[in-house]
């Protein structure tokens, strides 16, 4: 069967770089299904991306699907065929719906019974009769957000300008919204004109005679090139923000880079300001000396060629002044303003309408510190300065820098709190209480800072949870699963011997205090909890840890946070060991007949009947307050060799004794045995959760 190669393009007015490459591996996503779904083979399929187009190139596509004959099955002989062997209506039923004749139905036994089967035949389509589907396909794409334009009924990305679908030499027809195909497509909107394309493979050439490089992987490489063509010509380092250079890459069809000035006196501002209003604002490159000082450079792509580059330099440079110029009348009037009376503005700014004010936030934080503190064993110092934190981290939400620049939150407190003397602890802290701030970040630097985040984030969540704002499928915009994952994230590496539900109690109880809970206090801990739970077991799983590890070690409602890490990470050395197996059908035997156990009853070691009863009953006592200690001190090493100190124990137990003895109290005190012996067990692992292949 010959083969073609098929191309398809969607030109758009210029989406949004945001928007760009989900659009491009959504549409190679859902062509690839369709072409699966309607049986047609290819070789490979390949995507494209410019502001202004999406495209796919499918090589090697077949001109026809495959034929396919099969053996379909119906009713057995005895319903297919009277007495006499007449079709019966079933019989001739099932034919009509195979679209055969009762001519053709046969015979076959299964599994010992005859049953009646048709031969079918389904002849393959032409792949010109089903590459107008492509439409369906198109017009179901979903984007952040969609609009409509003329008359048109589509909701989509932006106006659709043109398509090309070319199959070989030949063009697919159909049309979406009056435009409709053809085998030309367009250059760069100003360098470029419209070409004739042939055939699929002459797409790229095409295109890049006319400014347009179409993958986007390509103009990446090409910025990330020139930018270090720069920086070896000039002695700079232009530090590469990876998702500043993919929005630029997704702005541009034919990436030029080039580079501008402004004055040295803008350096005097704070660095990360002058960076995030090249980068937010302008989407300009920082320039940086050897040894990271800022220099007044800056580093910007033209969506075009080398014409021109020093009037388009001094056009960014003076977009850029202006910019900067706004940036240095914020600092110096952001200066002006004392901390007290920023902290007084907090009280009009809204933080949630069922929640009170930001300051009405920053009062139940500074509670909330106050109880974490002791529970994490802060010194009185450590107490101070995480006090002072949680008092003034919030007052740079007022200035006029941070109203700007929404993301210097916390820094800019940082730098204010610092000009008028404040400790670098406090300033720090002020800085890193929103830390860590996304999937990779790291955690504060400091115990006290650390304790603000913690009291800070729990208070979002709890706070949240109270009120109903709980998070549904990919809905959370109030970032709690990502403020829950800090929490786990920060516990685990300070290593605070402290539960989760401990530090959820304690904002609970400031919550209920200013009267916020709008639900059961029990609904809330335990939706609380199980969100956590969730959190825990996303981290564990980022660790690399199996999924019934993680089960195995979930077992308690009260989660102590760098235990249950121990505890998994000890269980995943263990699962290689070929004694391993041994010892949880041990640990498991235990476990699974304590559930027989209706309620708990008292040891009684005077009825015991035989010496395996007795010297279970005496390393039971010995592992019961082994355990113990070992995981109030955080060592699962010690815990679990011993519980596997017992495993010789439990094996000779059950070779020598019934539980379920006929004597009724004999049966309840072994139960009983068993019962308290899970209880040691479980307080380590479910062991049961964990399958051996």
């Amino acid at each position: 069967m010959s083969k073609r190669d098929f191309l398809f393009e969607l030109g758009l007015e210029e989406l949004p770089a945001r928007f760009v490459t989900d659009s491009m591996n959504q549409l190679k996503d859902k062509v690839s299904d369709w072409l699966k779904e309607e049986r047609l083979d290819f070789d490979a399929i390949e995507a494209f991306s410019t502001p202004r187009r999406l495209a796919i190139y499918i090589k090697g596509l077949k001109e026809k699907q495959p034929d396919v004959e099969a053996e379909a099955k119906g009713p057995a002989k005895k319903i297919a065929q009277d007495e006499e062997g007449n079709w019966s209506k079933a019989a001739l039923g099932f034919a009509r719906g195979q679209g055969v004749t009762a001519d053709d139905l046969f015979f076959k036994e299964l599994k010992g019974v005859e049953y009646v089967y048709a031969k079918t035949f389904t002849a393959g389509k032409k792949t010109v009769e089903l590459l107008p589907a492509l439409k369906t396909i198109v017009t179901s794409m979903h984007f952040p957000k969609n609009m409509r334009w003329n008359q048109y009924d589509l909701r989509f990305a932006r106006p659709i300008q043109w398509m090309v679908a070319l199959y070989g030499e030949k063009i697919i027809p159909f049309e979406i919204t009056d435009v409709q195909t053809s085998n030309k497509t367009r250059g760069h909107r100003f360098l470029g004109e419209e070409v004739k394309l042939d055939t699929p493979s002459d797409y790229e050439t095409a295109l890049l005679g006319q400014y347009v490089i179409a993958r986007p992987e390509e103009r990446k490489r090409a910025i990330r090139n020139q930018l270090e063509s720069m920086t070896e010509g000039n002695g700079w380092v232009i530090p590469i923000d990876e998702d500043l250079l993919e929005e630029v890459t997704n702005l541009v069809e034919y990436p030029t880079a080039l580079s501008g000035t402004y004055d040295e006196s803008f350096l005097e501002i704070p660095k990360e300001v002058l960076i995030t209003s090249m980068r937010e604002h302008q989407r300009y490159f920082p320039v940086e000396d050897t040894e990271g000082k800022l220099l007044p450079h800056f580093v910007t792509v033209r969506n075009g060629d080398h014409q021109h580059l020093e009037n388009v330099a001094k056009g960014n440079e003076k977009v850029l002044r202006a910019r900067l110029s706004d940036a240095a009348f914020f600092y110096a009037e952001d200066q002006k303003l004392k901390i007290e009376d920023a902290l007084g503005r907090l009280e009009n700014i809204v933080y949630h309408e069922d929640l009170g004010s930001i300051a009405d936030k920053v009062r139940r934080v500074r509670k909330g510190v106050t109880s974490i503190s002791k529970l994490v064993a802060l010194d009185s110092n450590e107490q101070e300065v995480a006090d002072r934190i949680a008092e003034i981290a919030k007052f740079d939400l007022v200035t006029q820098m941070v109203y700007e620049f929404p993301e210097l939150q916390g820094r800019m407190g940082e730098v204010y709190a610092g000009l008028i003397g404040e400790p670098v602890e406090v300033t720090l802290g002020i800085k890193e209480h929103y830390m860590p701030k996304f999937a990779g970040d790291k955690s504060p630097s400091a115990k006290a800072s650390t304790v603000v985040s913690l009291a800070d984030k729990l208070d979002t969540i709890v706070t949240c949870f109270a009120i109903g704002l709980i998070p549904t499928g990919s809905q959370d915009p109030y970032a709690l699963r990502r403020q829950a994952a800090g929490i786990v994230q920060m516990i685990s590496d300070y290593d605070f011997d402290v539960e989760i539900d401990e530090l959820v109690a304690a904002s609970l109880d400031v919550s209920e205090e200013r009267g916020l809970l709008k639900r059961d206090r029990e609904d809330i801990t335990k939706e609380v909890m199980d969100f956590f739970s969730l959190r825990i077991k996303n981290a564990l799983q980022e660790k690399g840890i199996r999924y019934d590890v993680i089960d195995a070690v979930l077992t308690s409602k009260a989660i102590h946070v760098p235990t249950t890490v121990k505890k998994a990470e000890l269980l995943m050395d263990q699962v290689s060991q070929p004694a391993f197996k041994k010892t949880v059908e041990a640990l498991s035997r235990v476990t699974n007949i304590a559930k027989k156990a209706e309620t708990a009853v008292e040891i009684k070691p005077e009825l015991f009947e035989k010496e395996e009863e007795r010297e279970l009953y005496r390393q039971y006592e010995l592992a019961q307050k082994e355990v113990q200690i070992a995981l109030a001190n955080g060592d699962a090493s010690r815990a679990f060799k011993s519980l596997q100190s017992i495993e010789p124990s439990i094996h000779a137990y059950f070779d020598h004794i019934m539980v379920m003895a006929e004597e009724e109290k004999v049966k309840r005190n072994r139960l009983a045995q068993m019962l308290e012996l899970s209880a040691v067990i479980r307080a380590f692992a479910n062991f049961q959760s964990i399958v051996f292949s």
